[in-house]
């Protein structure tokens, strides 16, 4: 194991009123709320790329942070010192599972053959982290998107055979994932989608990414992999439009190619805002279409318009997200994955704990509001007084099918229909949500 952060001690819970900023407030990992520890119920994980692979660069200038595992050196000596960090944060940050993508974890080498020999090492040692720590891994994935080969997409490349060399990364991130004992597999399309239709073939490319997709619910059965496919939406950035904009968009696209019961999604806070969605609405579509899998927990700037992965602290928010999850039976293998990185500004090691510490808490706070909501259900009392005559006998008669619409229009006239509209009293439940939220 790695000392890097030797200063650090296992972070622990010690409730709201302690000072210690390295130590939980709200998250307490075996508190219960609604038969279930919120250890079971959150799922927390932390992520490999923004942690242990960016040094803090951006567009307008050089890293920042200056971790000694991203300098000069052996690429594979490089690799199993990062992993040494990554696991020994795992280990006190208290998460007990984590995420990653191939290249984030094994050098991509210099050819497909040193890729795949690369991969299928480092695939040992971190099975070998696991069993030390027992961390478990929530989703891998293949990074298909920051090679230059990409710059035309993946899946959509105009030359199927940088389809096949995305295909070849698919099939090793999917059998390390399985062989780690991955919960799930993602597939994130940064790059699937057009800059201009002046050289785009729309059509063409669809049809290349569903048979992609086609071809991972093959190997999925193939090799006997038992987690979740998930698909993860964003609208755009880094291409202008992205096939996966939002979770309706990946739904159509499911349905389109008959694998809409082979997947699930993975929602982004951060990207469900830049497609013009709250997060709320995102998950309650996923719910609503019975596609919810996972999250990628943080947030953006509303006066930045990029995908800028800034840590939750929202506890309003996070509680109506926690209240949809809990009242749909909570996650089976997803959870909630920190896809978060530090500003480039905070540059001390112990910034990373500070900001987990931050999201685990808000998710962990927003948990026990939800549940106290449920308790005494407001929010599904006034949807169920709403919706009440869809109940009753006229309207289990329409959704039966048992009126035409020519039936339905004599049915009203005969019976001399005159409906009042009600009020939907949204701010008497925004009320009743801040009373819960402030008290």
């Amino acid at each position: 194991m790695s000392d890097f952060f030797k200063n650090v001690d296992k972070i622990q819970y010690e409730g709201s009123n302690s000072t210690n900023p390295l130590a939980f407030k709200h998250y307490n990992p075996e508190e219960k709320v609604l038969g279930k520890t919120m250890r079971e119920h959150l799922r927390f994980a932390a992520c490999y790329w923004h942690n242990f692979c960016w040094d803090g660069a951006d567009v307008f200038g050089a890293g920042t942070y200056g971790r000694p595992w991203l300098k000069a050196g052996d690429p594979m000596q490089r690799a199993l010192e990062k992993a040494n960090v990554a696991f020994e944060f795992f280990d006190k940050i208290n998460v007990p599972f984590y995420t990653f993508h191939d290249i984030d974890v094994s050098p991509e080498g210099s050819s497909i053959k040193e890729y795949v020999n690369n991969l299928a090492k480092m695939t040992d040692v971190l099975a070998q982290k696991q069993q030390e720590t027992g961390v478990e891994l929530l989703w891998g994935t293949a990074n298909a998107f920051s090679n230059p080969r990409y710059m035309s997409g993946a899946s959509t490349n105009p030359n199927p055979e940088i389809f096949s060399y995305a295909a070849t990364q698919v099939f090793n991130a999917m059998n390390a994932t399985k062989k780690l004992g991955g919960a799930n597999y993602v597939l994130w399309g940064g790059r699937e989608g057009y800059e201009t239709l002046l050289n785009t073939d729309l059509k063409r490319e669809r049809e290349q990414f569903g048979r992609f997709m086609q071809m991972v619910v093959e190997h999925k059965y193939k090799i006997g992999f038992d987690g979740l496919l998930l698909i993860e939406p964003k609208p755009q950035e880094p291409t202008k439009h992205q096939y996966d904009y939002d979770t309706a968009t990946v739904y159509g696209f499911l349905k389109e190619f008959g694998i809409e019961k082979e997947f699930a999604v993975n929602i982004e806070a951060n990207h469900a805002t830049l497609s013009g969605h709250s997060f709320h609405h995102e998950i309650a579509t996923a719910f609503a279409l019975g596609i919810f899998g996972s999250i990628d927990a943080n947030r953006g700037d509303a006066q930045l318009g990029w995908d800028t992965d800034q840590f939750p602290n929202s506890v309003e928010e996070m509680t109506l997200i926690c209240y949809e999850i809990l009242k749909n039976g909570g996650y089976t293998t997803g959870g909630f994955n920190f896809d978060t990185k530090l500003r480039r500004q905070s540059i001390d090691a112990e910034d990373l704990f500070h900001g987990h510490i931050g999201g685990m808490d808000t998710c962990a706070l927003g948990l026990k509001k939800a549940a106290e909501i449920i308790e005494n259900d407001f929010i599904a009392k006034g949807k169920d007084k709403r919706y009440a005559g869809w109940d009753a006998e006229l309207g289990k008669a329409i959704l039966e099918g048992k009126y035409s619409l020519e039936s339905l229009a004599k049915h009203a006239t005969d019976n001399d229909f005159a409906p009042k509209h009600v009020s939907g009293q949204q701010e008497l439940l925004e009320n009743q949500v801040n009373n819960v939220l402030f008290k």
